[in-house]
């Protein structure tokens, strides 16, 4: 967990504003790389602001060692959904996020955690970024979940990461009370 202060620090310091909501992260911050069609057809360019959400790994361990690696899957999966409810009421309200054009996250977990949850899946372009992206997310696997050496080393070919987006105009959709996906996990 020193690990992941370190990281938050950095993160704060190339955000303009780090929010939290449940047992997620918002970092909003100016979108890199080349830019990517959604599937609705809406354009993320470079400069273009999001939200990068980040779990709070410190609260994933918590919940990892009280209630079993499968039973606190299934319970980050609905503190999930609650904390992107309340972004959602966010959005309107706070300043900084009047101005994201979508949310992102980088994870390994996106074939299992994000069903139902809305995210479009994109690779990430081999190079650098993604080979340190995998490195680390690995490493994070192994210290948070209790068998997680054991399924890196037998699933490695099947962990990589890829990047999640949801643009706003989705997000505010498919998250507004009234949507029938509203209550879907």
């Amino acid at each position: 967990m020193k690990w992941e202060g370190l990281f938050d620090r950095i993160t704060r310091l190339r955000s303009k504003r780090v929010l939290s909501y449940g047992i997620c992260k918002l970092v909003v911050r100016p979108f890199h790389g080349k830019s990517i069609r959604s599937d609705s057809g809406q354009w993320l360019h470079a400069g273009d602001w999001i939200g990068e959400l980040h779990l709070d790994n410190g609260q994933v361990l918590e919940l990892s060692r009280s209630l079993g690696p499968d039973r606190a899957a299934l319970k980050t999966a609905r503190l999930l959904k609650q904390s992107l409810r309340q972004i959602h009421e966010a959005m309107d309200q706070v300043p900084e996020l009047a101005e994201v054009k979508a949310l992102t996250g980088i994870t390994l977990l996106h074939r299992g955690l994000t069903h139902g949850l809305g995210f479009e899946q994109h690779q990430l372009k081999a190079g650098w970024f993604r080979l340190l992206t995998t490195i680390y997310l690995r490493f994070l696997l192994r210290m948070l979940h209790p068998a997680g050496q054991k399924r890196v080393k037998h699933s490695a070919p099947k962990l990589v990461p890829q990047m999640l987006l949801m643009t706003r105009q989705a997000f505010m959709e498919r998250y507004r009370r009234e949507s029938p996906l509203y209550n879907v996990v």
